[in-house]
């Protein structure tokens, strides 16, 4: 008898652009869109298997469910899940990882490019090109990569990737030192790193040693041609700082991926800020439809390895 499958928030991945087959025939499958809190225990209440993105399943959702066995997140990170509460229950958690490398780190240096370049401002305007007296416009200052240095904060796949495209465009690559870190590249101590780097970007797990370390001390430590770019986690800065910053011309400017409340209320202050050198994006990095392909793929070979015993991915 096939196991019975429940795909809480579909819609989070999916626009009508996945192959799915694979995961269908793996068992009888309910595809939700999205789900609120007050859904979850009545929508899994007889699932065998529940795939979530990022809705929550706590204990209380668990015990209701009497024959749950798995969950797999559809993401990297299991925050959305008790995985005390898993254990203690025998409920196995999988998560995927790896899966969108190559798309965060295209994303990193579009958003890098169109700072450096202005090409969405010039883009966003082409009628003012017919107002020029001239063959060119000189609106925006535009300068290059080639030359600067690049920070990366977390070189794990993710930072080791944008690093080999920065080298590409002939940058200088370092990472930030902490203590433990070794092997690869040259790593700069915080002082040396925030007071060196043109560009800096965050690619690192969201701790308690480092919420909010971009903040007004480590923007003031910077070059004031510098940029920061966020594909990482929102609390990773303190945005009523990097706004201050933005504004008073402290850094050159900020591309931000994530930001601390996701989806953003509209008076939020990153999103009201209004600032010509902060440039926002939906926490789409990830989002190209060959990461979200990989990523079921991914979950695909995690449930067909349980029967095998494999733990690849397993988080509990």
């Amino acid at each position: 008898m096939k196991p019975k499958i429940v795909f809480l928030d579909r819609d989070t991945s999916d626009i009508g652009d996945i192959d799915f087959s694979e995961l269908e025939n793996l068992g009888d499958i309910s595809y939700f869109g999205l789900t609120s809190p007050d859904e979850v225990a009545t929508r899994i209440a007889e699932a065998n298997i529940v795939l979530t993105n990022k809705v929550v399943v706590n204990r209380e959702m668990m015990q209701a469910a009497a024959n749950l066995e798995v969950i797999q997140v559809a993401a990297t990170g299991v925050n959305n899940v008790d995985l005390e509460a898993a254990k203690e229950m025998g409920i196995k958690v999988f998560n995927v990882s790896g899966y969108s490398t190559p798309s965060v780190a295209q994303h990193v240096f579009a958003m890098l490019l169109n700072l450096v370049t202005h090409t969405n401002q010039y883009g966003a305007r082409p009628e003012r090109w017919a107002d020029s007296p001239m063959f060119t416009r000189l609106d925006y200052p535009v300068s290059e990569l080639y030359g600067k240095t690049l920070g990366i904060v977390g070189y794990g796949d993710i930072g080791k990737s944008v690093g080999r495209i920065g080298e590409a465009f002939g940058m200088e690559v370092v990472a930030l030192g902490r203590e433990g870190s070794s092997g690869g590249i040259k790593r700069l101590q915080k002082p040396e790193f925030f007071a060196n780097c043109d560009v800096i970007t965050l690619h690192c797990p969201l701790t308690a040693d480092n919420f909010q370390m971009i903040n007004r001390d480590t923007l003031g430590a910077m070059k004031t041609s510098a940029i920061l770019i966020n594909t990482g986690r929102g609390d990773l800065v303190n945005e009523a700082d990097l706004i201050e910053a933005l504004r008073n011309g402290v850094i050159r400017g900020a591309g931000l991926d994530v930001i601390s409340e996701e989806p953003p209320s509209r008076d939020h202050p990153v999103i009201t800020a209004g600032l010509p050198n902060l440039l926002i994006t939906p926490h789409s990095a990830w989002s190209s439809v060959e990461s979200r392909q990989r990523l079921f793929d991914g979950v695909v070979k995690n449930l067909q390895g349980i029967e095998k015993g494999d733990s690849e991915n397993r988080v509990v």
